[in-house]
């Protein structure tokens, strides 16, 4: 059975049809964005680097929508298990990209501490008038602001409802741009004070920020593509739904033992069950009815197996204390994780 983008349920199907119309808009409003703090960037760093975090964050709605496409594309001799996991690896694409990124602008932002560089705003004529420029760049600043956040509280709803990863980066990075446009605010305002310190500093608390967005976001998508036992949307705990599995099996009359394994593929979840049977009789049956009933409990669920066995040979090394989400019992469901 195939449990792709095209046939999620009609809630979820409804706000995957948003979120990509949403990501749609927000990119035409992110090339608006660019566009303004290009026509104002100056001789600023700070402004360089907010406009350097401007372009990659075209990188996360691209992902989302090429891996939205990619994992509604049915199961092939070629590729058997489907494109599920289309969206794990436009996570990591995005994380990857943002990390690498946020390294590049520390050293270039540390450069121009370290060259103890002067920058400079000039003045500029609009209508006859003569301004200073670095207002025109406080004006493109706020703009650059308040429309990412909005979009980053539309897009962190929908992330939630589909339990989508790259969303919810998304919809972080934009809620946080208003860190963003204040440090290159408070640098261009330096610039103005004489402070030729201030650019440079501003840029590169920009810099460690995307730096330390991409690496936590890169550590969660390898441990979704290593197959780490999964865990909540905002890698805060473990996914609730193991526990819903594990109770679901123990409680059936016909298992002796049982053991669980799971694994995060893009929103979904898939798994094998090991399990010793109490009877051989109608074990078959049985075996089909509780795969079916497994999958009901949640449309994230989309491929568990139930294996008999004789007996159940259990993991050589145990999780560190505090990593299972309940303690293991004789006769439970014990659950692994290969991350």
């Amino acid at each position: 059975m195939t449990k792709g983008a095209s046939i999620l349920p009609e809630p979820q199907r409804r706000a995957l049809r948003r979120a990509c119309r949403l990501q749609l808009v927000w990119l035409a409003v992110l090339a608006s964005i660019v566009t303004a703090i290009y026509f104002s960037l100056g001789n600023s760093q700070a402004m360089k680097t907010a406009w350097v975090e401007d372009l990659l964050s075209f990188v996360p709605p691209l992902a989302f929508l090429v891996s939205v496409w990619f994992e509604a594309r049915a199961p092939s001799d070629r590729f058997p298990f489907g494109f599920i996991r289309g969206l794990s690896i436009g996570y990591l694409v995005s994380a990857v990209a943002l990390a690498a990124v946020g390294g590049f602008l520390i050293v270039d932002s540390a450069m121009a501490l370290i060259k103890t560089e002067h920058p400079t705003i000039g003045t500029v004529r609009i209508f006859g008038v003569t301004i200073w420029f670095g207002w025109l760049m406080i004006a493109a600043l706020i703009y650059s602001v308040i429309l990412p956040v909005i979009f980053g509280r539309m897009k962190l709803k929908l992330a939630h409802s589909l339990h989508d990863k790259i969303l919810l980066s998304d919809a972080l990075m934009n809620k946080a741009d208003w860190m963003t446009g204040l440090a290159a605010a408070l640098g261009v305002v330096g610039i103005g004070m004489g402070w030729w310190w201030a650019d440079a500093v501003s840029a590169l608390i920009i810099a460690v920020d995307v730096l330390h967005d991409g690496v936590k976001h890169t550590g969660a998508a390898i441990r979704d593509l290593v197959d780490e036992m999964p865990r909540t949307l905002d890698d805060s705990a473990f996914e609730p739904l193991i526990r819903e599995v594990r109770d679901h099996v123990d409680g059936l009359d016909w298992v002796a033992s049982s053991r669980l394994r799971l694994r995060q593929e893009g929103r979904f979840l898939t798994g094998t069950v090991f399990v010793v049977p109490r009877q051989e009789e109608g074990l078959t049956a049985r075996i089909e009815a509780e795969e079916r009933a497994l999958l009901g409990l949640s449309w994230r669920i989309h491929d568990v197996s139930i294996m008999p066995r004789q007996e159940l040979r259990m993991p050589s090394t145990a999780p560190a204390a505090g990593d299972m989400p309940a303690p293991i019992r004789p006769g439970a469901i014990r659950l692994t994780g290969r991350g």
